[in-house]
Order: structure tokens, then sequence, then C-alpha cells
């Protein structure tokens, strides 16, 4: 079941901080509620601590100020310590009703009421003039139970502050906890919401990168199709309309390769017969210096041949239109035809060629092959100066066959030997010959040899101070099978 979620990725970005945030908001604001909770019932307790501690202090000290004056009137009987008795009862029980709210609190109205209603008859008895000694004395130790009580509204006053403390303080606690218990669940469950966003994001990101680089290296046939917000989908919309067009632009010019290529072939073709009919002596005898001008023509036409071969080979791979015809054939002998259709090429530039062939038979498409040693040697020819040499060697491996080229020219440059094997790319370095390249020679057997599921490279060796390529043909034959006896 596909979950709804935002269409494009602004929006998803949004949500996914929304929902980052959310959590992380939440734990906020709850700790602030709490926060606020913990300190209004602080800033209660304190007060309240205050209260009672204060009005602790006056009551005792408000009864031994009523028990000394009435100690005072016992003994002098004045008048005016009797009004000072009076003033202090009435003192008392003020301060009884000041403390009504926090003793109705802690439920010691009763006790109170006790204190007020002994203190006043206490206070009557010594007021009464016409009591006698004994009966004021009695009176006067009425007052050391009242202290008892007094202490002990005290100590409930004192107990109840300090179970708000400790209520105060397990709450203080509880949200501690319940906070680090947040905090234990939001880091994995954010960490979470990042992944998770972060995929839906990465994905069609990579989809995109994936798309731009199989673009970039001319792969046009795999459609291009990106999931994910709306506007990623439609960038992949555009790249495919991208894929399309530059599907179609290739697909005209091989079509237009093709087309000059065959056009090209017809007077070539007959260009070349007439060379030929001209040294056969057809039409009569040619002089020396009419031959080696018709040996020119005749090599140029080759070359010519050969490019014109070249443009048709890397059309047809390009097109994906032409499969291999696998079939055992002589390797030595394919690389002495080659070197043969190019000899006036090595004669006119004075190279020698060195053939270390090994007399092996190899199952490979035969025209393919010959494409390659065609391709590679006249490579090799153009770039050795006059009187260098080029060395051609190919032996049998347990489980593929090898070829090596290697010459004594310039070589190639560091900075291009990346690019050599694209198409239609031409080093800096002049070429030899009359008839220039085209810079799909290197290519062409690139596509080759990979048809064969080998590889090609360029080996940097001290051996040959030019170019120097190794050629690897994988073969599922035992090499056994494959060798032939030196006079077979």
């Amino acid at each position: 079941m596909n979950l709804p979620r935002p269409r494009s990725l602004n929006g998803l970005i949004l949500v996914g901080f929304g929902l980052v945030a959310l959590p992380l908001l939440i734990a906020v604001v709850w700790a602030l509620v709490n926060l606020d909770r913990v300190a209004e019932q602080s800033e209660q307790l304190v007060f309240t601590g205050v209260t009672a501690a204060e009005s602790n202090r006056r009551i005792n000290e408000q009864l031994s100020s009523l028990e000394r004056v009435a100690r005072q009137y016992q003994i002098l009987k004045n008048p005016d310590s009797l009004q000072l008795m009076t003033q202090d009862l009435k003192t008392f029980e003020d301060l009884l009703v000041d403390m009504a709210p926090l003793v109705d609190e802690v439920d010691a109205t009763a006790l109170s009421a006790a204190l007020g209603k002994e203190a006043g008859e206490i206070i009557a008895v010594l007021s009464d003039t016409s009591a006698d000694d004994a009966t004021l004395t009695t009176a006067i130790e009425r007052f050391a139970p009242l202290r008892q009580d007094v202490g002990r509204l005290t100590a409930i006053l004192t107990a109840y502050v300090d179970t708000k403390l400790s209520a105060l303080q397990e709450t203080a606690r509880t949200a501690q906890r319940v906070s680090a218990w947040q905090v234990a669940a939001l880091v994995p469950g954010t960490l979470f919401l990042i992944l998770v966003f972060t995929l839906l994001v990465a994905r069609p990101i990579r989809q995109i990168d994936h798309a731009i680089g199989q673009l970039g290296e001319s792969g046009f046939s795999k459609p291009i199709e990106i999931k994910g917000p709306t506007d990623l989908q439609r960038l992949g919309r555009q790249l495919e309309w991208l894929r399309l067009r530059l599907l179609e632009l290739a697909q005209e010019k091989n079509k237009f390769l093709r087309h000059m290529s065959h056009e090209l072939k017809t007077p070539l073709a007959n260009i070349r017969e007439g060379t030929e009919l001209l040294l056969d002596g057809s039409v009569g005898d040619l002089d020396a210096p009419q031959r080696e001008v018709t040996d020119i023509l005749r090599m140029n036409g080759l070359k010519l041949q050969q490019l014109i071969e070249n443009l048709l080979s890397f059309s047809a791979w390009q097109t994906k239109s032409e499969v291999l015809t696998l079939a055992d054939f002589e390797l030595r002998k394919q690389v002495i035809s080659v070197a043969k259709a190019q000899r006036l090429a090595l004669k006119a530039a004075n190279i020698q060629l060195k053939l270390e062939v090994d007399d092996i038979i190899v199952n490979a498409d035969q025209d393919k092959i010959r494409t390659v040693l065609d391709n590679l040697l006249s490579n090799a020819v153009k770039f050795t100066p006059r009187g260098g040499l080029i060395t051609i060697r190919a032996q049998r491996l347990p489980k593929s066959f090898v070829m090596e080229f290697g010459d004594t020219g310039p070589g190639i440059p560091e900075e291009e030997s990346p690019r050599i094997f694209e198409a239609f790319f031409q080093g800096r370095r002049e070429q030899g010959g009359q008839v220039g390249g085209t810079g799909i020679g290197l290519s062409v057997v690139l596509e080759c040899i990979q048809a064969h599921d080998g590889s090609v490279e360029l080996v940097d060796s001290d051996e040959f101070p030019g170019a120097h390529f190794r050629i690897h043909i994988p073969q599922k034959r035992e090499t056994e099978q494959q060798k032939l006896a030196a006079n077979g």
C-alpha cells in the first residue's frame, strides 16, 4: 500500500523537517509546561513554608509573652498587668485567625480552636478578682499543656511543608525521568525519520545521476524513468525526451555514415579495378615512372577502402546490427595476409615488419580479427618514422590468445591515452601518408574485441619506444587442440 506523501520535492522536504521537528517541539512544550508547574509549586511551597515558619515563631513568642504577663499578674495583682494580659490574649487570638487558611489546609482547625479556647479560659480565670492563689496557680499550670498543643500545631505545619517539599522533589524527578525517556526515544526516532526522508530524496537523485551518466556514455537504448516527487519526475521526463532526441540524432548519423560509405564504395571499386588493370598490363605495358604512380594510386585506394570499411563497421556496431560469425582459422596466415596487403605502405616508408606469431588456430570472427589487425598495423605505419620497426606477436594461453603490436614511433602522449579508443578522436601528432584518418580506427578495434568478450589495452613498457597494444581474446577450447604441427 502506497502511503500518501507530498508530490513535490519542496513539499517532501518541508514535511520531513516538520515530522523531525514535531517530536522535538512536543518535548520542548511538555518540558516547559512541567517546568512552569514545578516553578509554580515551588513558589507556592516557598510562600507556605515562610508563612508557616513565621506563624510558628510569632505564636510561640506570643504564648511566651502571655504566660510571662500572667505570672506577673499572679504575683503583683496590678491593673496594668491585667490590661497587658488581655491585649496579649487578643493578639494570640488574632494570630490564630491569621493562621486559619494554613490551619485549614493541614486539617488542624480543631486544634487551633482548642488553643484559642484554652488560652481564653486561662486568662478568664486569672482575670477573676475573687479567685484565690490556689486557683491562680492552677490556671498558670495550664500554660504547660497549652505550650505542648502549640508545639503540636508547629510540628503539624512543619510536617506539612516537608510533605509538600517531598512531593515537589518527586515531581521534579518524574519530570526529569520523562524528559530523559523522551530524549532517548527522540534520538533514534529522529534519526529514523531523517534516514527515511533522505532515502526518499536520494533515490530519485541517484536515478537522475545514473540517467545522466548513461547519456554521457552514449547509452540511449535504455528508457529513463524517475520515480519520486513530481518536480524530479518532470526532470526525468525531460531527460527521457533528451535521450530520445539523442537516439534519433545517433540513428541519423549512423544512417548518413552507411549511405555515404556505400556511395563511396562503388566509385572506389571502379578506381581500384582500373588501377589493377593498369598494373596487370591489360591496357599496355607501363614504364617505371608510370608503374610507380599506379602503385601510389593502388596503395591510397586500399587506404580509402579501409577507411570506408571502418565507417561501415563503426555504424554497424553503433546500431548493434552486426553479429559475430565464429569459425576456426589459422591466425598466422591471417597476420601474413594483412601484412602483404600493406607491403606497399611499409616499403614506401622503409619500415621493417617483425612477426613473432605462433602457429595456432583460434576461434573467432575472422573478418573482425582481420579488421583489428589491419587497423592496428595501419595505425602503426602512420606513426612509425622512416626506417622504423613494427613488431606483431601472437601466442596461445590456456584460456585465451594474446596479440601484441609495438612500434618505434613517438608513442601516445600520457594526456591522450585515456581517449584513444573514443570514436573520431585524433591526437595532436601528425600522421603519415597522403590520406588522413577518420579517428575511428581504434574505436572499431575496441568494439570488435569487446564483441569477443575480450580486452585491448595500451601497455606502458620499455620494450617499444612507441605505442604498445595488447589484446586478450578468451577461448573455450583447450590449448592442445589449437596448436598446429610445425609442418602440419
